[in-house]
């Protein structure tokens, strides 16, 4: 079996952490907008736990340890975000030398047993779980979002009323020089005049 789509489903959604993360704004990294947020983790918490977490799972389960601390020096939303592309990007590389065997081959998951192909599709599960997580934060302060999947409500809605996938960079290296200047995202058009509903008679 081919598992290149596992490696570049990887590619794919290291971009879409850090496009989320280049959504938030420098101030909001300890932000909790809601008193139901109270024990749940703020913006900075959450790139904590994915830096640790990803850090934590390639070199124990995977064998992959890019050879630096998983965490950024200073605590600053572009480090977070420089950090965690400079080492998802040695897991990348790593991750395209593996073989069909080694995707095959059942390794300790916790207290269970699975192969680095199960556990790739967990990581990525588990990835985008927290994404959804920090959407509903940008939501709740305020923030505008871009297409992570396709169109958003700020990129005009949805698909069956015209709305656009609009990324807010097009290439991480956009991203990061983007943001390095202070934030060159792409324009958003805005909410459309159709509710966000699939239901029919609904306009």
């Amino acid at each position: 079996m081919d598992h290149t789509f596992l490696v570049d489903t990887y590619a794919s959604e290291r971009l879409k952490t850090l496009s989320v993360w280049a959504m938030f704004d420098d101030g909001d990294l300890d932000i909790r907008p809601h008193p139901n947020l109270a024990r749940d983790r703020t913006f900075r918490e959450h790139m904590v736990h994915q830096c640790l977490s990803e850090d934590k799972w390639f070199a124990g389960m995977f064998g992959i340890d890019v050879g630096a601390p998983p965490l950024a020096a200073e605590e600053t939303r572009l480090a977070f975000i420089r950090r965690y592309a400079e080492d998802s990007a040695k897991r990348l590389a790593r991750l395209r030398e593996k073989d069909a065997g080694w995707w095959k081959q059942d390794v300790a998951f916790f207290d269970t047993i699975h192969s680095h192909a199960w556990i790739m599709v967990r990581r990525i599960a588990h990835t985008a779980h927290h994404r959804a997580e920090q959407t509903t934060l940008l939501r709740l302060l305020g923030r505008q979002v871009w297409s992570v999947y396709g169109p958003s409500v700020d990129t005009g809605g949805l698909p069956a009323d015209g709305a656009r996938t609009i990324y807010a960079y097009p290439n991480l290296e956009a991203l990061i020089a983007g943001e390095a200047r202070g934030g060159e995202k792409a324009k958003l058009p805005g909410p459309g005049s159709h509710p966000s509903t699939e239901r029919p008679d609904q306009s």
